[in-house]
């Protein structure tokens, strides 16, 4: 097994989409032949100074299908000190799959030389590209024991691969959205009985929870971990730090208390979403303020910490959230902090946004514009971990 407690110190793992291939699914709803580089090369600049479009390196418009192409990623970020890749994995309603071809592929083939695990990407597909409840397309629904079972089954082969990254022992599976799943507490502990019996020594369980109800639904007894998924995590700091809004959660916690997780789950996934004014572009936010928000969180003891890489998700909405004043530099200084600040606080591992968010600006892979720059940013820092250990 692809072992974090290994002795060998601070493991970088970075998020990985697998929508780099057409499917019937996607050429259904959004057009023939659609993947996520259709919207990555019709993106356009909305302001002075925009990075868009996003061109890869030699125009590198790969297929995820293609083996070759993921062998040559697995290397790729080995040579950069990624220690693996955490692949989106997505199971809907009745065990429906989408984009499961890469990772199935990836498992039968030995060559794609990397230690991975999932994210279940938990939310329902809808046309307004945030899970959310309008214009559902893919519904989630999370069933009972014999769903769960059905999809234990599915994992379990990637569990019992050797790539796949374990903490003592115990295989490693995120959840996106626990606060959908109101059954979680029943669904995990069945997830870490069948594990047991499978021959492990249990299952680790993380989230990526990206709203500012984090600390309240954290619970020791469901997950072992809970991830600063960025540039969320850090956006929500500062509207956790709004004295209004701190009271309201507060009050929430004193009057629901353990009830209010199921009933903010119960009203979350029948609530309607209501139309928002339309904006005249995109939201913008200081990269540098996004870090020191990372930089100066406090870590409690299950806390794993995130990187941001760049952000721009205008190539899905012309009315996104863009990160403006990245530059390579910046981006390798401030993972050498962060880096340092983990190492000091024992944290075994930090996760990127992302290995390939091409169609939101968070990517580490070699583009037209700073070649391998970010690679060679986050080998150093890495590096200088290495040297001062």
């Amino acid at each position: 097994m692809a072992e974090i407690m290994d002795g060998n110190g601070l493991k970088v793992i970075a998020f990985y989409l697998p929508q780099f291939h057409s499917i019937p699914e996607n050429d259904q709803w959004w057009g023939q032949g659609f993947t996520e580089w259709t919207n990555v090369k019709k993106a356009l600049p909305l302001f002075e100074g925009h990075n868009q479009p996003r061109i890869p390196l030699n125009k590198n418009y790969y297929d995820l299908m293609d083996d070759e192409v993921k062998i040559s990623q697995a290397k790729l970020a080995k040579k950069y000190g990624i220690f693996g890749f955490c692949y989106y994995h997505y199971w809907f309603k009745n065990g429906e799959k989408l984009l499961e071809k890469p990772a199935e592929q990836m498992l039968q083939n030995k060559d794609v030389d990397l230690p991975f695990c999932f994210s279940w990407a938990n939310e329902n597909w809808s046309r307004n590209w945030d899970g959310g409840n309008q214009e559902i397309i893919k519904e989630q629904d999370y069933g009972d024991k014999s769903d769960w079972e059905k999809h234990f089954q599915y994992l379990l082969p990637f569990f019992r691969d050797e790539r796949y990254i374990t903490v003592n022992g115990k295989p490693l599976l995120i959840i996106y959205k626990p606060e959908e799943i109101i059954d979680v507490y029943q669904m995990v502990s069945y997830w870490r009985k069948r594990s047991i019996e499978e021959g492990f020594p249990g299952l680790c369980m993380a989230f990526q929870f990206p709203t500012y109800y984090t600390d309240l639904f954290y619970r020791k007894d469901v997950f072992d971990y809970r991830i600063g998924f960025e540039p969320v995590y850090c956006r929500n700091l500062e509207r956790m730090n709004h004295p209004v809004r701190s009271m309201k959660v507060t009050a929430a916690r004193m009057i629901l208390g353990e009830n209010f997780i199921s009933s903010y789950r119960k009203k979350h996934k029948t609530a309607k979403i209501t139309n928002k004014p339309k904006s005249d572009g995109p939201e913008k936010y200081d990269y540098d303020v996004a870090w020191e928000n990372i930089l100066s969180a406090d870590w409690t003891s299950e806390f794993l910490p995130g990187a941001l890489v760049e952000w721009d998700n205008t190539p899905r909405n012309k009315n996104g959230l863009v990160y403006t004043g990245f530059t390579v530099e910046k981006f390798g200084r401030y993972m050498k902090a962060l880096l340092e600040k983990a190492r000091s606080k024992n944290k075994p591992m930090v996760f990127i946004n992302a290995w390939n968010e091409w169609a939101e600006g968070a990517y580490l892979e070699p583009d037209e514009l700073t070649g391998t720059g970010k690679l060679e940013a986050l080998k150093q820092a890495l590096d200088c971990q290495k040297g001062e250990s």
